[in-house]
């Protein structure tokens, strides 16, 4: 399917840049005269160049296929690197809460021990209270 009229004129500059790499005989004239119009432009680059209609038709399927292809892989791209730094972000997030969390734990390690070391017997006997707690609940927990 060949371009049509938008298409060429707006990647007027990509698509006259093309034929001219392709067909190197063609002037910025030659294909001003046959800008935003297919039909002219494969005119003009026939009678110029000897190239048949089907060949040059086939060159501008190429281009614009060639043209969606590249959008398509920048906006891959796009994508990655925005999924990569939502990933950078996450894991700069969970680091900082585990280090808090780890800094809190430790906290909280360190008030027990203090709290065993000032009071033994107090932690003795909460400790026995909570064993005896565990074992009822499993105890009569098992009979139903």
């Amino acid at each position: 399917m060949m371009p049509n009229r938008e298409q060429i004129k707006g990647h007027w500059n990509e698509v006259k840049g093309r034929l001219q790499e392709h067909w190197g005989q063609l002037t910025d004239d030659d294909l001003q005269r046959a800008e935003g119009s297919a039909e002219r432009l494969v005119g003009v680059v026939q009678q110029k160049t000897g190239a048949t209609k089907n060949e040059i038709e086939k060159f501008l399927d190429g281009l614009f296929g060639q043209s969606v292809s590249d959008q398509a892989s920048e906006a891959v791209h796009q994508y990655a690197d925005a999924a990569q730094q939502a990933a950078s972000e996450a894991a700069v997030y969970a680091r900082d809460h585990y280090r808090r969390l780890a800094s809190q734990t430790e906290d909280y390690s360190a008030k027990m021990v203090d709290t065993v070391r000032s009071r033994p017997a107090e932690s003795l006997a909460i400790a026995f209270g909570v064993g005896v707690a565990a074992g009822a609940l499993l105890f009569f927990g098992s009979k139903k």
